[in-house]
């Protein structure tokens, strides 16, 4: 009589699995702690920023990114999907054409007026916002869970994580420096504590003087910069021409007489994306370097 049941119950389980999604829901929460909720893992992704694009690809989702902002220049592979235009004037009518099931926005990068409309629109949009290091290893588990790629989500983190303990482990002890961080020379502005280069900083025992400023991005003046007299000044490549020009008229600033005026890649830099790590390896050489000067 059991045996006889077997067929019957082998042939409702068919039914049962035949009657399920190919893939459940999907939950993550994103930067601004809303909850994005997919019904089946995104298949048809548009990153709107340099950084998602390269958290994207390093969690394994790289295959299913379908539209992306202008610099968004790695991987090379990213170089070949669809431009919807630059990250503060987003092309919607593209956007729309691509028919995305997850739009990987920046929160603070992005026009807020067209990511509100995007998510008028319906389309789940996950808004990015790292802070430090502890959030682009989080972002690459949240992003390949919203994939479906846990796996490959789950070792970039894992090795993200390591990576960045060694390199604490090695010089957030140094004696600590004070370092002036120029985005940009005209008009003068730098970054706050609670970006992800600041976080670098702080990585290789070196104090932004400005981090303490309610701005993420402030402008400043160069006598303020005068006043604080930094052991370093910092730079990243992509800037204008001669970015420490202004500087060199001053040879009794600290940086200037030391020849600490050090050029950074911004690529590495001001992405939060897994590659800020190779920057700071290199940011934290030069400013051992800067430390045996004194």
């Amino acid at each position: 009589m059991r045996l006889s049941l077997i067929p019957s119950l082998a042939a409702w389980a068919l039914l049962c699995a035949a009657a399920l999604p190919a893939f459940a829901a999907v939950s993550a929460a994103d930067d601004t702690q809303r909850t994005v909720t997919l019904r089946s893992p995104a298949r048809r992704i548009v990153s709107l920023a340099p950084h998602t694009t390269e958290i994207l690809f390093a969690a394994g989702a790289g295959a299913y990114v379908v539209g992306v902002t202008e610099y968004s220049d790695y991987p090379p592979e990213a170089k070949r999907i669809a431009s919807v235009g630059s990250g503060i004037s987003l092309d919607l009518e593209r956007i729309l054409q691509l028919k995305p099931d997850l739009i990987v926005g920046w929160n603070n990068g992005n026009s807020a007026a067209q990511l509100a409309k995007l998510d008028t629109l319906g389309i789940p949009v996950f808004k990015s916002e790292p802070h430090g290091f502890a959030d682009i290893a989080s972002s690459l588990e949240r992003l390949a869970h919203l994939a479906g790629t846990d796996a490959a989500g789950h070792a970039a983190a894992a090795s993200f994580r390591a990576r960045w303990q060694r390199l604490e482990a090695t010089y957030s002890r140094r004696p600590t420096l004070k370092v002036f961080y120029q985005i940009w020379r005209a008009p003068l502005m730098t970054l706050n504590d609670k970006t992800t280069p600041s976080a670098v900083l702080r990585l290789c025992g070196a104090a932004n003087i400005f981090g303490g400023l309610p701005q993420l991005a402030p402008t400043v003046n160069i006598e303020t910069v005068l006043q604080a007299n930094p052991d370093a000044i910092i730079a990243s490549s992509g800037e204008q021409d001669d970015v420490f020009g202004a500087w060199r008229r001053f040879p009794k600033l600290k940086a200037v007489a030391h020849g600490n005026l050090l050029l950074v890649d911004g690529g590495l830099l001001n992405r939060s994306g897994p590659r800020i790590l190779d920057g700071a390896e290199t940011l934290c050489r030069q400013l051992d370097a800067v430390r045996d000067k004194r």
